[in-house]
């Protein structure tokens, strides 16, 4: 049986390079010859056992590749064609999708932990550190890549950029709000591109590293923060003159960031959560106005499929965001665990890594 080089998770604090059988294609299936994918905090989660999964699963949910051979019942895909698939792969028949809510299409891990929504690569079944990935459903997921753009021009839609404008989208924010994002990573650059795209007119972001303070300016903030030199949460207040922002998204997932995005909001503002929580969460009463301030709380999965694609592509194809300072570093997959060690660490400036095959 064919095998191939795959980024293994053996146990909490190990994932390893290994080989392992190429998968078999089903009638709706894709097989895709992996040629760019990364790494996404949401592996670090696995990798800590924070978020669990089942040993001996390939991890990683951001696929560029080729397809390298195509189901029986697949149609508008020919082999050889470069294709993207989303972190999230609906079915698109299910009742979640059927429900308008495709993100959601999901079930359970094989450890029997409720799965996050439809997030299936490296959850609950093999996903794309590797050199071949099978994409179930390819015809609602697959979506061809010009030939214009690269691969890592167009790394970010299946997750990354499609997870933060989600944020913003979810926030709904409108022509003239006032948006403050928490956490300037990849997700939270992304939410900052998405608002500016969404008509906001002030954005306040806010992180601790200058570097990324300086790619958020790029992607679109107004003002930067740095929370080593002021509190957030008290310089929000005073650039609105006491109002608070109409939107806050918090993109990293602990209790001070989401604290401090409800603190800043205004009377009827939105909390848009875009963060991966590891433990349990705590609303403040004076905060939260003892629950009459008439705030909205909102939660977003990247949403998936190819429609969520296209449009995304078509983004980047437009001009209208330029992601490309997102890749800092660049690693063959034969070093995947030392791009772990980078990114989990978070060395050297990092934002994303490249993996190629």
């Amino acid at each position: 049986m064919p095998r191939m080089k795959a980024a293994i998770f053996v146990e909490p604090g190990r994932i390893v390079l290994d080989d392992k059988p190429i998968p078999d294609v089903g009638a709706l299936d894709a097989l895709i010859r992996i040629t760019t994918t990364t790494i996404c905090g949401t592996d670090v989660h696995i990798l800590k056992g924070e978020y669990p999964v089942a040993k001996g699963l390939t991890i990683g949910h951001e696929p560029v590749g080729v397809i390298e051979k195509l189901g029986s019942a697949v149609q508008g895909f020919t082999e050889g064609q470069r294709v993207i698939a989303g972190a999230i792969t609906p079915s698109g028949h299910s009742a979640a999708c059927l429900c308008g809510c495709p993100s959601q299409d999901g079930g359970v891990n094989r450890t029997g932990f409720q799965a996050m929504g439809g997030w299936r690569f490296g959850n609950t079944i093999d996903g794309c550190q590797a050199e071949f990935v099978l994409v179930p459903d390819a015809m609602t997921n697959l979506c061809p890549v010009p030939d214009e753009l690269t691969d890592e021009q167009v790394l970010m839609c299946p997750d990354i950029m499609s997870t933060g404008f989600a944020g913003a989208e979810s926030g709904r924010i409108r022509i003239g709000d006032i948006v403050a994002v928490f956490a300037q990573g990849p997700i939270g650059l992304c939410a900052t591109a998405g608002a500016k795209m969404s008509g906001a007119t002030t954005i306040i972001s806010v992180d601790g590293i200058a570097g990324r303070l300086e790619v958020s300016r790029r992607c679109g903030a107004d003002i930067t923060l740095n929370f080593h030199d002021v509190d957030p949460v008290a310089e929000i207040m005073r650039l609105t003159d006491g109002r608070g922002v109409d939107v806050a998204i918090e993109a990293l997932g602990t209790q001070g960031t989401f604290e401090s995005a409800l603190r800043v909001l205004r009377p009827g503002g939105t909390l848009s959560s875009l963060g991966v929580y590891s433990t349990d969460l705590t609303i403040p009463l004076g905060a939260f106005a003892a629950g009459l301030g008439d705030h909205r709380i909102v939660t977003s999965l990247c949403p998936g499929g190819k429609e969520r694609m296209r449009r995304l592509i078509g983004v980047i194809r437009s001009g209208r965001v330029d992601l490309s300072a997102m890749v800092t570093h660049r690693y063959k997959l034969d070093d995947i665990e030392a791009a772990y060690d980078l990114f989990a660490h978070q060395r050297d400036g990092v934002l994303k890594v490249a993996i190629t095959p």
